[in-house]
């Protein structure tokens, strides 16, 4: 199931597209602000954005910057600008498309769709960071040269940190990632895993590549 988060000021165009969403199967979180959306990008993560352009405090083009330092996740811009200059300066800002408003809602429902389906099309097949690599296909990871042997949960964690190298993952969200399931605050199985892959890589070197945040959760170590 595909993680939306909507980030508009109007709570009648937010709560439409909640439930219009919603009912499509999509898990849909709201924003409304431009400072709530980054937080919610910073501390969660989504498959697709939609973004309105004219929001209070930090408008959207700053957002655009702001989401475009962290993450390559698809944004769609709404925006009552109609000029060719502004969708422009948008598109070649990161955005990955751009509607007018008013808009149709099933227009809009269709470009989503297509976005996710381009975003799922580009998934890399290697992932490298340092002398770290991930083969995707293969499922292997090569550490400086030498095959790093990982648990199918201990291979999950590592490729979501890469996928995302600045980004903080929650225990949260890694565990839902690595097992597929609700996360029941399973702090220790988490803390275990990560040691153990810790422990491995420092067989290898003794470069740190995993570091902790505490009251966070854990990233790649720079």
């Amino acid at each position: 199931m595909s993680r939306l988060l909507i980030i508009e000021d109007d709570v009648n165009i937010n709560e439409m597209l909640q439930e219009a969403f919603g009912k499509k199967g999509y898990e849909v979180v709201s924003a409304y602000s431009g400072t709530e959306g980054i937080l919610r990008i910073e501390k969660e993560t989504y498959q697709m954005v939609i973004l309105d352009l004219m929001l209070p405090g930090m408008d959207g083009q700053q957002v655009l910057k702001n989401i475009r330092e962290k993450s390559n996740v698809p944004v769609i811009v709404l925006s009552a600008k109609d000029e060719l200059d502004t969708k422009v300066d948008l598109l070649m800002s990161g955005a990955s498309d751009y509607m007018t408003k008013p808009f149709e809602l099933k227009e809009l429902e269709v470009r989503v769709l297509v976005q996710l389906r381009n975003a799922a099309g580009k998934n890399e097949v290697f992932l490298e960071y340092r002398d770290l690599r991930i083969d995707r296909e293969g499922k292997k990871v090569i550490l400086c040269g030498k095959p790093l042997s990982l648990t199918a949960q201990e291979y999950r964690i590592l490729e979501l940190l890469l996928k995302h190298p600045q980004k903080v993952f929650t225990k949260n969200e890694i565990y839902e990632y690595a097992w597929e399931e609700y996360y029941m605050g399973e702090d220790k199985t988490i803390n275990v895993h990560i040691s153990n892959i810790r422990q491995k890589m420092k067989k290898i070197t003794q470069e740190e590549y995993i570091e902790t945040v505490w009251g966070m959760g854990f990233k790649l170590a720079e």
